[in-house]
């Protein structure tokens, strides 16, 4: 799901500024409010050599040796940094956020790592199963956006999260609970941050991430599916920490998928509830 500001028939997450939209991830057939969310999942194809098995357990044999080959030891903050150029997709060593504002982390430097953590766990958390729920939805909100502008983006929400048309066409009942035998599936998953501006008390950090969405249960009609976003979060520093302004949203880019058969709904409800997600911090 992508988030945004405007509920036009179209659900949104956003408000204010006009600048951001809500689009649920779908199989490329517009917005939520039309037809069935998700689609027919791509057939596993049957054909796969020997040779291609092989050479990819290869790589990932060679790519984890690589990866532990400089030793278990912390690094410092100044041994990240010179690392960065070279190793731009490795994390920089320096120890996350402790801090937590509720259910999400605060606490962030004043530095642009900081702003790229903030930047990632607020992606995290307002793509989370939570902004259906009106109290974990007022949590959120007050802890990602700066003061200035919650009250007005919190209105637009609540219009936007108890629109029983919406919810409907996501398969959620009016409270924005599954319905009972389903398990609702609301994630997403960084995989990396980016620094488009940076100054003293303003950045702008794009996320890259990855996001399930649906109801996993026998016969959903709204089935688990994957899609790939990128998020430009504007940020201020306000009050010791980095909050949210705005932020706007694209498609993509999209990896290439695997040849992989597609889960059980059962399996895929277990795993969810199994698994718990996690917070992202450089």
């Amino acid at each position: 799901m992508s988030l945004g500001d405007e509920h036009d028939g179209a659900s949104s997450t956003g408000g204010g500024t006009g600048q951001t939209r809500t689009r649920l991830p779908d199989s490329g057939a517009g917005d939520v409010h039309g037809g069935v969310y998700g689609g027919a999942r791509r057939p596993a194809r049957n054909s796969r050599s020997l040779i291609t098995v092989v050479g990819v357990v290869v790589l990932l044999i060679a790519a984890i040796a690589f990866a532990n080959r400089g030793g278990g030891g912390d690094d410092t903050p100044s041994d990240a940094s010179a690392r960065r150029d070279a190793a731009p997709t490795a994390a920089t060593g320096v120890k996350p956020v402790a801090g937590r504002n509720g259910t999400v982390p605060a606490g962030y430097a004043h530095d642009e790592q900081g702003a790229q953590s903030a930047a990632a766990n607020y992606a995290v958390a307002l793509g989370s199963d939570g902004m259906y729920q009106a109290e974990r939805r007022q949590s959120i909100v007050s802890a990602v956006y700066a003061p200035d502008v919650a009250a007005s983006r919190q209105a637009d929400l609540d219009k936007v999260y108890s629109d029983e048309k919406f919810l409907a066409s996501i398969g959620l009942k009016a409270d924005g609970t599954a319905p009972t035998g389903m398990t609702f599936i609301s994630r997403f998953s960084p995989m990396g941050t980016k620094v488009e501006r940076f100054r003293p008390d303003t950045a702008s950090v794009s996320v890259w991430y990855s996001a399930l969405f649906g109801l996993a249960g026998e016969g959903s009609k709204n089935p688990v599916t994957e899609s790939w976003y990128t998020n430009t979060f504007e940020l201020r520093w306000v009050g010791g920490d980095w909050k949210v302004t705005d932020f706007t949203q694209k498609d993509g880019p999209v990896p290439v998928g695997r040849d992989q058969r597609a889960s059980s709904a059962e399996e895929m409800a277990d795993t969810i509830q199994q698994f718990g997600g996690f917070t992202y911090a450089r």
